[in-house]
């Protein structure tokens, strides 16, 4: 199972020379969502994203209160859970949150060290480890909580060789949609309440061991309307990497405080899925049905040459081809990206993805970020929630 899951390398070591690793994670294991119908939302995943059926716990495996929909695309795997009756908890984080992510799991080579290193340096325990068996051998697992009633569930499985998890069985399906070319989860993103990012900062730095190696104030992310403020958090090997935003004051409610009012709290804003392709992805995309953020003007199209300065030189994608499918262009030192965002995926207006790849740049298109919230302030404006 281990060789399903080799890391990601971001190049970025030298970044975090004097991080505290005493917390090594190996990649991102599964993003777990809690939704009103896993069958149903692992359906849409695989035919709107390509995803390919994986794993599956239910009552024909024995679980009696929950069942579970596992899917995957190359190195990401999403887990669906819906409850089986009124009594499990799982209900309540619906019914509060609406569907949403409940546990970002992170592989490790060691789930009893993750946590007492966690726990010890002050995070609130989830679960204390625990031990699951079957015949294709055991994992591992411990869980904290972070922000909001979100967990990190730490996940050990070198002395496994099985699908996914004990107590899963293989989800074999005859209906297997192609692939869309999403690779792995570039980074997650968190949404936190008012004058509550710096917590979490000294959070992932005193508890995890992670290091903030970049910062956006609400001078940088503003537009007329509303701005926010965020800190991107990485581990030490930099192959983890989640960005905290606040709201911040202006003229109207921004994106967060949107979030904020209907997650009713603090949770996981959005997944950034990479792509060695972005053009064919987001084209397939679209076909299928999926929902982007509408595109920005024609003089945002008119500057990137601008804006790309020397990395026009080695730019390999048609600008009229990325106008067409309102894709977004941004640069640093070290090369540029592509990202483009989809609208919410549920019908609250809270989770949503990122669509990225990545030209050699390190940073998250923060040349892109003015075009990026007027488009989302004009869904807003529709919604009635600006």
């Amino acid at each position: 199972m281990a060789k399903d899951l080799k890391s990601v390398d971001y190049g970025l070591e030298k970044i975090f020379e004097g991080a505290q690793d005493f917390l090594p994670l190996l990649g991102t294991d599964y993003v777990e969502f809690y939704v009103g119908n896993a069958k149903q939302a692992a359906h849409f995943y695989k035919t709107a994203f390509g995803f390919q059926p994986y794993a599956y716990k239910g009552l024909e495996t024995g679980s009696r209160d929950e069942v579970s929909y596992v899917v995957k695309q190359d190195k990401i795997r999403l887990v669906f859970t819906s409850p089986l009756n009124s009594k499990s908890p799982i209900n309540d984080h619906i019914v509060k949150h609406g569907d949403g992510v409940k546990v970002v799991a992170l592989w490790v080579d060691d789930a009893r060290s993750a946590y007492e290193e966690t726990t010890k340096r002050g995070a609130k325990s989830y679960c204390e480890p625990f031990v699951e068996k079957d015949d294709q051998g055991e994992t591992v697992r411990a869980g904290i909580y972070t922000y909001g009633e979100t967990v990190h569930m730490f996940v050990e499985r070198k002395n496994y060789e099985g699908a996914f998890l004990p107590g899963y069985r293989v989800w074999e399906s005859d209906y297997n949609p192609t692939p869309t070319g999403l690779k792995y989860v570039d980074h997650m993103v968190g949404n936190v309440g008012w004058n509550q990012m710096n917590k979490w900062v000294k959070f992932y730095e005193d508890v995890m061991g992670f290091v903030n190696f970049l910062s956006f104030d609400d001078k940088q992310i503003h537009t007329e309307y509303s701005a926010l403020m965020s800190k991107v958090m990485s581990n030490g090997n930099g192959r983890i990497k989640f960005p905290i935003n606040e709201p911040a004051e202006a003229a109207k409610k921004s994106q967060i405080e949107e979030y904020l009012d209907f997650y009713e709290g603090a949770g996981v804003q959005h997944l950034a899925l990479a792509t060695d392709d972005i053009i064919k992805t987001v084209a397939q995309l679209k076909a299928r049905g999926i929902e982007f953020l509408p595109p920005p003007p024609q003089t945002y199209y008119d500057d990137i040459p601008q804006r790309l300065g020397e990395h026009m030189k080695v730019m390999k994608e048609d600008i009229e081809r990325l106008q067409e499918l309102s894709i977004l262009v941004d640069a640093d030192e070290d090369g540029y990206l592509l990202q483009i965002f989809t609208k919410p995926l549920q019908d609250r207006p809270t989770l949503f993805f990122e669509i990225i790849q990545r030209m050699g740049a390190k940073g998250f298109g923060a040349g892109n970020f003015k075009a990026l919230f007027e488009s989302i302030e004009r869904e807003q404006a529709q919604r009635g929630t600006l």
